[in-house]
């Protein structure tokens, strides 16, 4: 099934389309600032910090704009409600990545050097869960046949994610650690806040699927 729910508003479709570019932007900064922080390269982060708090500004001007724009555009009027919702759903992958690199850059975990590896995957298919999300919604938008694919990538992707975390916990927590108890709690709480991010995009796959079928109907 193709249609383009927004008829011919250009306007409308290319605000949307810089909004999803924007969330996917932050995914690929937020990337390069976990391999930054892991290589102890610690300017570059900061300033990766600074970036992604410029996105989710701008991510939450565009999300307003294209509110307003929404009813007066729309092609089909019963989707409104779902498109909004979904738009701003997606604010929230912007706001964990940006709480998660804001708490590294203030609570400095001391990741030890066999895991950072780990840590640098888990963020890797972290941008690739959300770039999955991300067709997914533009599939959406414009061609219903092609966002089980992508949905099927977030799944897959979030279920990396957690083994690689689940890896993370059983390796701090193992008995070979010497490590002190709050460290390891410390690199845990990480962890889990970055595995977040997929959590967070296969919540909003499961919710997208919803807005699909009632499109179908």
């Amino acid at each position: 099934m193709s249609i383009n729910i927004f008829g011919k508003s250009k306007d409308l479709i290319g605000n949307i389309n810089v909004y999803l570019q924007t969330i996917q932007t932050s995914g690929l900064v937020f990337y390069e600032a976990i391999k930054e922080y892991m290589d102890g390269q610690n300017d570059f982060f900061a300033d990766r910090v600074v970036e992604i708090k410029k996105i989710e500004h701008e991510a939450d001007s565009l999300r307003r704009d294209i509110k307003h724009k929404l009813y007066k555009y729309l092609l089909i009027p019963e989707s409104r409600g779902d498109v909004l919702a979904l738009l701003e759903t997606l604010d929230d992958v912007v706001d964990v990545s940006y709480n998660t690199l804001l708490s590294i850059s203030i609570e400095k975990p001391e990741i030890p050097d066999s895991i950072k590896d780990d840590f640098v995957k888990m963020a890797k298919y972290s941008v690739k869960s959300t770039e999955a999300l991300i067709g997914a919604c533009e599939a959406y938008l414009t061609d219903l046949s092609n966002v089980n694919d992508f949905i099927n990538k977030v799944f897959f992707f979030e279920t990396e994610i957690d083994r690689i975390e689940e890896r993370i916990k059983r390796t701090v927590f193992g008995p070979d650690s010497s490590m002190k108890f709050s460290r390891k709690v410390h690199i845990r709480y990480f962890a889990e806040k970055i595995a977040l991010i997929s959590d967070t995009a296969e919540n909003i796959c499961d919710r997208l699927s919803v807005f699909v079928i009632k499109r179908e109907v």
